[in-house]
């Protein structure tokens, strides 16, 4: 399967942090009083929610948007389909439905598909003067778990059109078990489930009487999360599901609970016993730097270490580095290489190997230098099994010469701390945390940013694709996704460390083969920048242009989107800006979306009073 491995040429250890780039709030901001207001207060049921309903309405987008063409929908506090035609400005009332949390997504800019969050769905088209008009009315029932056929409520999250002249849509809905159950359903003895549901419609729509009409299922998964994002991949005619869990089949069983075993649980501590002290990270077991003709690799050795116990053998694929001293350090293994196979050939006849005690230092250095048999050829790593299961430790470059022998330092320091349990940090060979973040880590706050997922691929009639195990894609930690009507294609922004690194889903050049992500841009620091947000509701991207990072915002105090730029490999500083939302009186942000104009993209976000429209600002 594939799995989000980062380029580290586009990786930057340098990064010093943002900067700030003034945008002008007056020229770039517009705001639009609503008669109709939208809320995010939805009437309360028998049935409590669980974490993962309340966690998933936080992120509910209450804005729909047509790709590139300027017009967008909500529905209002009064449940009605409100479309706003920002080419044309104004704001219509389209048609009253139920009560409940409602949904929309656009097939395309004339027809939008609206949940009304009871069950019912429907189809309408939006003419470009005029009323809309009702072009099919559904409902979804599930006779296991909504007694006497009622309709089940659910959420609707995309919507495709297929070769064959139908469209489907994914709909989302909890899962609450057996009719029976569900009424007895306790939420301290049983997870919540959720099901995804593939509606498929005929193209052109058929002619209705007005009844509701059932949906036509093509195919359901069950998970135990709402999906974070859903996306048809035409190239490989499946669907991706992003989820917490994998999204299996209703006749496999659902995985077993995490049992920590009894090494994992946390120890209770005793009187005047600290828990939190950790052991310093060891550092790399050597350094490395490359020019276009040359790869410098330096090993620490005790600096009493004589010049007859080391051995070391050049092959023109192989290196062999062996070291017998009696000097020995405790926690430091000594390098122990046989025939290992390097990365790319060398010139033997050219290189050579240096021993520099340092009598000042305990470590010295043993330093080869490899001449490369095809010169302005990159190396990726030293030896070929690096970063591979049972290889070699992965140990990046040192991007900057200057710090290829600071290893030394680092293991004096590493080992002293060993001896004096002191907490270490920044001992990475030219890996270190960037300026901004230095001193300034909380490895708690940073851990929680973003979300875990793992990627779920359906074939277009609910089958499992061949190349797929079944069980799900590689997981990732997920910062940001596409902000919505910024185009077709899937990427993410992927927690690398402290970065954000953006994937891109490849077009596949035959159907059928396996996905592919490639690793496109990086917002150094990202993840580090969004950890010190508290108040963050939505977080979108588009391309490597721009992460937005939006507030809530409340009803006394409008909340802010933060613009971070991504910046090219090198540089040490990249663009932040700060606008302001909401003006405490447009209430909390309940949506956001995007569409392209000759001037580039605009921004439009729903808030509770108000309708904001941003544009020109990247």
């Amino acid at each position: 399967m594939s799995s989000f491995t980062p380029n580290h040429a586009l990786l930057n250890p340098k990064f010093e942090g943002y900067k700030l780039e003034v945008i002008s709030q007056e020229d770039a901001v517009t705001r639009f009083g609503l008669e109709c207001r939208p809320t995010q207060v939805a009437n309360s049921g028998r049935s409590p929610l669980s974490f993962k309903e309340v966690q998933s309405r936080i992120t509910h987008n209450h804005l729909a948007i047509a790709n590139d063409s300027g017009r967008c929908l909500y529905i209002d506090s009064e449940h009605r389909v409100i479309l706003v035609d920002l080419a044309n400005v104004g704001l219509r009332d389209i048609i009253f439905f139920h009560r409940e949390y409602p949904s929309a997504v656009f097939l395309d800019a004339s027809t939008a598909f609206v949940a009304d969050g009871q069950g019912a769905l429907y189809i309408l088209g939006l003419p470009a003067e005029g009323v809309a008009t009702i072009l099919g009315c559904f409902e979804l029932s599930d006779n296991t778990q909504t007694p006497h056929s009622a309709p089940t409520p659910f959420r609707i999250h995309s919507v495709a059109r297929l070769s064959d002249g139908a469209a489907i849509a994914l709909l989302s809905s909890r899962f609450y078990g057996e009719s029976e159950a569900a009424q007895t359903q306790s939420m301290a003895s049983h997870a919540s489930e959720f099901d995804v549901w593939a509606a498929r419609f005929s193209l052109p729509f058929p002619s209705q009487n007005g009844d509701l009409a059932p949906i036509d299922i093509l195919w359901r998964r069950r998970g135990q999360d709402v999906p974070i994002f859903t996306e048809y991949d035409n190239s490989r005619k499946c669907f991706l599901l992003a989820g917490s869990s994998v999204y299996r089949q209703l006749n496999q069983p659902a995985p077993p609970s995490y049992e920590p075993p009894p090494d994992e649980m946390a120890p209770i501590p005793r009187l005047d016993e600290k828990l939190d002290v950790e052991t310093p990270p060891r550092p790399p077991p050597y350094s490395w730097t490359q020019t276009s003709d040359s790869v410098t690799v330096a090993f620490p050795l005790p600096a009493t270490t004589p010049t007859s116990s080391i051995k070391v053998t050049f092959s023109q694929k192989t290196l062999t580095v062996h070291v017998q001293t009696t000097s020995h350090v405790e926690g430091v293994p000594l390098p122990h290489y046989s025939a290992q196979q390097l990365w790319d050939g060398i010139q033997t006849s050219t290189s050579f190997w240096t021993w520099d005690r340092e009598g000042e230092h305990s470590f010295g250095l043993l330093t080869l230098h490899l001449d490369k048999q095809r010169e302005d050829t990159r190396w990726m790593h030293v030896f070929a099994s690096a970063g591979t299961p049972g290889g070699e430790e992965d140990v990046p470059e040192t991007l900057d010469p200057s710090e290829l022998y600071l290893i030394r330092e680092s293991l004096e320091k590493y080992t002293a701390a060993l001896q004096s349990g002191e907490d270490m940090s920044g001992l990475g060979l030219g890996r270190g945390v960037p300026a901004l973040a230095q001193g300034e880590m909380d490895e708690e706050v940073d851990s929680s940013v973003g979300r875990v997922a793992f990627l779920t691929w359906v074939g277009e009639d609910g089958g499992i694709p061949v190349w797929s195990t079944g069980f799900g894609d590689s997981a990732c930690n997920i910062l940001s996704i596409d902000l919505p009507g910024s185009g077709p294609g899937a990427s993410m922004v992927v927690k690398n460390g402290i970065d954000g690194t953006v994937f891109v889903l490849d077009e596949a050049q035959v159907v059928g083969s396996l996905p592919t992500w490639t690793h496109s841009a990086t917002f150094s620091a990202l993840a580090f920048v969004l950890a010190s947000k508290q108040d963050t509701r939505f977080t979108y991207h588009v391309s490597s242009k721009a992460v937005l990072a939006f507030e809530n915002g409340s009803r006394d105090r409008g909340g802010n989107v933060y613009i971070y730029r991504g910046g090219r490999p090198g540089q040490i500083w990249a663009k932040q800006s700060v606008l302001k939302v909401g003006d405490g009186s447009a209430g909390s942000l309940l949506g956001v979306g995007t569409f392209k104009t000759a001037q580039g993209h605009t921004i439009v976000c729903l808030c509770e009073n108000e309708l904001v429209v941003m544009h020109d600002i990247f």
